[in-house]
């Protein structure tokens, strides 16, 4: 009989046994159980190499099927993740590419958990495919990857609208982890791209094949497509779109030129359709060239972009906020008409100034009884004084809103901006300060507090325009599959009914009228065959010269366009905005000389049919 001794001993050592089982047990439980689907990854990935074929982006087309945005082919070179590379090899990579050794290093520990191939560099030259080929044995894990490279057929043409793509970064991949994305991963960044990216992306396909320790292929296990993005079909329209950029760059530099703005580098044109809120074009100036981001920007390129004082990456006409100036004075008038403070008959004196705060016209102009036709046609400062003392800050808040200032329109892209109504509210939580009558004045005009953007100005044209819709304004038609199958119609949404007497929009529109008329101040416009409202607006800048503003529709009978043209620091709106509008009318309606923007001259070819990619 063994003594107690040994039987304590044969207990203990029985416990360890079953404490090791146990261990062991849980070990292969969390092995084969927990993490077998990752273990079992990294095993096909050490035997299985996936070659991926990137799944081209969605195109995107004008509203007559121009195709402006496509991708053109391009290869990528990657690395299978979970080898061991030497440090010579990895050198030799490294100058073969031309990328710091040191990035490919960060690449591969950003990616040491992919199962898939870590993107080294993009768009890669068919040379370079050849010479990696040529010593594939020197390189072992190296895949070249087929990439449909995004091509922006117009280089600077709708760059705001469209943006542009780029690799994606830490706080991206961070952020989008339920998306599907890895590293190495091309995203929209700005405009259309970054707002539809995942309509656009589709699905990668690529080859599987098995290959043996030393990474030489012995087994096809076959390939799946790639299935390509959706494609959008937007309102905007290609002959009207490059027009216009044109009339921008081309009356920026004559009044840079001519010595009176030499700081006119930006600007803004929004195009829409007032009968239901569809952009015909859209432009910011300056801009950028979006082919420059689709295989990653240079640091040169980058700094030449970064250090203009002028900020080519914004889009002005939806985030650029500016007094609207003059034009403003249609909310004015038509809030005055409606509450009854004029009366569309009444006369009020102009002596150059206003009789309770010395405020009065550009240059001390004098007109001299106006009333309310005349005084809208000459864009009388006295006489809306007049207009803001009667109505008083908060009733001149409240109609403001009604037009949608002060609130986004809802437009679909990124990074809109609201803008900002004159308010007494606005200035107690800014400044601390109580609200002064010369402030009201100033509100009444468009200056002051008030902000806005070209497009929200643009919205209230149009509202004018159409007789008191208020639209949201909208860039696609309709998302299509490769296969030509709808998946989402855009249909126009009204945000709202103008509050205001159908005879008090009708006396406005005729008094807009009278701005395109002799005696108005647009006068130039007065030949124009086809007839037209407008509105010109001076805002006052801080910073430098007089920003200016003319908005207009056209025809007057039966509004189909309403164009809204901004110029920083361009002076008066007669001059620095007028012209330009002109050009993209005569576009519009196929009007004016060989050489005017519109003629076939004028306008590049249409791109070819995009590729297909197999």
């Amino acid at each position: 009989m063994l003594s107690k001794k040994f039987t304590y001993r044969f207990e203990i050592l029985g416990l360890l046994v079953i404490a090791v089982f146990l261990a062991l047990g849980t070990r292969l439980f969390y092995l084969q159980i927990v993490a077998g689907e990752h273990y079992k990854g990294l095993a096909d990935g050490n035997r299985i190499r996936l070659t991926p074929i990137m799944a081209p982006r969605g195109i995107f087309y004008d509203k007559k099927g121009v195709a402006l945005v496509t991708n053109r082919p391009g290869f990528a070179v990657s690395l299978q993740p979970s080898l061991a590379y030497s440090d010579g090899m990895l050198s030799q990579l490294a100058a073969m590419l031309g990328v710091p050794k040191q990035e490919i290093l960060l690449r591969l520990e950003r990616g040491k958990d992919s199962v898939e191939p870590i993107r080294i560099k993009a768009d890669i030259s068919p040379a370079m495919v050849t010479r990696i080929e040529e010593r594939r044995h020197e390189l072992p894990g190296v895949v070249i990857e087929i990439q449909p490279v995004r091509a922006y057929n117009y280089n600077e043409l709708a760059a705001h609208v469209f943006g542009y793509v780029g690799e994606i970064n830490e706080r991206e991949l961070a952020e989008a982890k339920d998306k599907n994305y890895r590293a190495g991963t091309l995203i929209g960044k700005m405009g259309l791209e970054k707002l539809y990216d995942q309509q656009l992306r589709g699905v990668d396909g690529g080859d599987r094949v098995e290959v043996d320790v030393a990474g030489r292929i012995v087994h096809d296990l076959g390939r799946r497509e790639p299935i390509p993005g959706n494609n959008l079909m937007l309102t905007i329209d290609y002959e009207l779109q490059v027009a216009t950029e044109k009339a921008v760059d081309e009356h920026l530099a004559y009044i840079r030129a001519a010595g009176g703005s030499p700081n006119a580098y930006g600007a803004s044109v929004v195009a829409l359709d007032p009968r239901n809120g569809a952009v015909l074009a859209m432009v910011s100036r300056p801009a950028y060239n979006p082919n420059l981001f689709a295989t990653g920007i240079s640091v040169s390129e980058w700094k030449k972009i970064n250090d203009n004082p002028y900020h080519p990456m914004d889009n002005k006409a939806i985030g650029g906020e500016y007094p609207p100036g003059s034009t403003f004075k249609i909310v004015t008038g038509l809030a005055a008409l409606e509450t009854g403070k004029v009366t569309p008959e009444e006369k009020i004196f102009d002596s150059g100034t206003h009789w309770l705060v010395p405020k009065g016209n550009a240059d001390g102009e004098a007109l001299g009884w106006l009333n309310f036709y005349d005084a809208l046609a000459k864009s009388d400062n006295v006489y809306f004084y007049e207009m803001g003392n009667r109505l008083g800050i908060d009733l001149l808040e409240q109609y403001a809103r009604e037009f949608g200032f002060g609130a986004l329109t809802g437009i679909n892209l990124p990074d809109e901006a609201e803008g900002l109504v004159a308010s007494r509210k606005y200035k107690e939580k800014v400044y601390q300060e109580d609200w002064y009558l010369a402030e009201t004045f100033d509100a009444a005009i468009g200056q002051g507090f008030q902000l806005a953007t070209p497009l929200q100005v643009a919205v209230m044209m149009s509202s004018i325009a159409n007789g008191g819709i208020r639209y949201q304004p909208y860039l696609i038609d309709r998302i299509v599959s490769d296969q030509g199958k709808e998946i989402q119609v855009f249909k126009p949404r009204e945000l709202g009914r103008l509050p205001f007497k159908a005879d008090y929009i009708k006396l406005v529109q005729q008094s807009l009228r009278g701005v395109a008329l002799e005696g108005g101040t647009a006068a130039q416009l007065a030949k124009f065959p086809i007839p037209l409202a407008g509105k010109t607006g001076t805002a006052e800048n801080s910073h430098g010269k007089d920003h200016g503003w003319f908005v207009c529709y056209a025809p007057f009978d039966n509004p189909e366009i309403v164009v809204v043209v901004m110029v920083e620091q361009g002076g008066y709106g007669t001059t620095a905005a007028v012209p330009i509008a002109q050009k993209v009318l005569e576009t519009a309606f196929h009007i004016g000389p060989s050489s005017a923007p519109g003629a076939k001259s004028a306008v590049p070819a249409p791109a070819a049919a995009p590729k297909k990619y197999n």
